[in-house]
């Protein structure tokens, strides 16, 4: 699977962002995803993630009701939907799919990923 990752950009804090992750391959909607990030001296973290089947997702507390996670299996693509920004968001995001089941929260149960890209909030 190869996961191509879009999206990002500048924006105000308060504003929105939605990222985007296409995956290639004709096995998409059997593989969880979730999109991780990484700031500058910091590790990366989940931020959120959804299960092959839509079903079952998660978010890190610091963006649930803010941060929307979604596939649409017909454009083999899952969206990051991001409202209410603020500056400690900013950070290089990146898309990831795993072949365990359910909203696989582990870095390690992540088989590939994306290329990352950069979202900057400015204050």
């Amino acid at each position: 699977v190869q996961l191509q990752a879009s999206g990002g950009g500048l924006v105000q804090a308060g504003g929105s962002l939605r990222l985007s992750c296409t995956a290639s391959g004709r096995t998409f909607s059997s593989y969880a995803m979730g999109w991780f990030r990484q700031a500058p001296g910091k590790e990366r973290e989940l931020v959120t993630a959804i299960s092959w089947s839509g079903g079952s997702t998660y978010y890190a507390d610091s963006v649930k009701g803010r941060f929307t996670i979604s596939r649409v299996y017909a454009k083999n693509t899952v969206y990051l939907q991001m409202n209410s920004l603020r500056p400690e968001d900013t950070a290089v995001y990146y898309c990831a799919a795993s072949r365990y089941s359910g909203s696989v929260t582990r870095i390690y149960e992540y088989d590939y990923w994306g290329q990352g890209t950069q979202v900057t909030v400015s204050s």
